[in-house]
């Protein structure tokens, strides 16, 4: 295990961290995410699990599974999010602060695996190391793909357990193409082909939590539950909604 100070260099060595993730030492990564971990309402055992996060990013929620005991982790990401063209760059390092906390954390790599591919490859190939998965993550991934009932509909196909989603909602927020706004009774959902959303052109569509329960159905789960982050939310950063299901 690394000692304090060569874990606080590697750190600060890193100009961007998605996660704040707490790591031995009382270190804690500067990112900021996720804003309430326990508003996901993850089993807090995952005994026996095996997990697949997509979109892992730094890996909160890849090491959240192992701590809850899953007996696996997958974590995939294809690092396609430009958070707005800001830290691009950054971006290129891939796994870098991935693997560097999981280190940090004495998780073996067998057992705590990454890879870099995109959701729409899993099921495609051997290569893709994912015949099954009892839990699912996919938190912050389903606003920035350009298709994301064929994303779960890919979930599905290896999922045999349940599904958890963190993404961007419209509910009681404000439209991007107007001064209206939206609520839980309409199924709808907005298409941004630039950089409308967040302005990150990376964000592709966002939908009411409706709507994305409605995707998730579609795919094939069951037990579609939902609920949003805040009612009132003073932000797009808040617009947020969380959706589980099972199979």
């Amino acid at each position: 295990m690394m000692d304090k100070t060569q874990l606080e260099s590697e750190i600060a060595a890193i100009p961007y961290f998605y996660h704040r993730i707490e790591l031995p030492h009382g270190i804690t990564t500067p990112g900021w995410a996720p804003l309430d971990p326990k508003a996901y309402l993850i089993p807090e055992d995952l005994s026996g699990q095996h997990v697949l996060d997509v979109g892992a990013w730094d890996g909160f929620w890849s090491f959240e599974a192992m701590k809850r005991g899953a007996a696996s982790v997958m974590a995939i990401d294809d690092f396609s999010d430009t958070v707005g063209g800001t830290i691009d760059a950054d971006r290129s390092q891939a796994w870098r602060t991935f693997d560097l906390c999981r280190s940090a954390l004495g998780y073996d790599e067998k057992v705590c695996r990454r890879r870099e591919m995109s959701v729409y490859d899993i099921g495609e190939s051997y290569e893709a190391l994912i015949d099954y998965a009892d839990c699912i993550f996919c938190f912050g991934v389903l606003y920035h793909l350009r298709h994301p009932l064929l994303a779960l509909e890919k979930l599905r196909k290896v999922c045999r357990g349940t599904l958890h989603i963190e993404t961007a909602v419209l509910d009681n927020c404000q439209s991007m193409y107007g001064d209206f706004s939206y609520d839980s009774r309409q199924c709808v959902a907005e298409f941004y082909p630039g950089a409308e959303y967040g302005l990150n052109p990376s964000n592709w569509h966002v939908g009411t939590l409706r709507y994305w329960m409605a995707l998730v159905t579609a795919a094939g789960f069951k037990d579609v539950s939902g609920w949003l982050l805040t009612d009132q939310p003073t932000g797009i950063s808040e617009c947020r909604g969380f959706l589980q299901a099972s199979v």
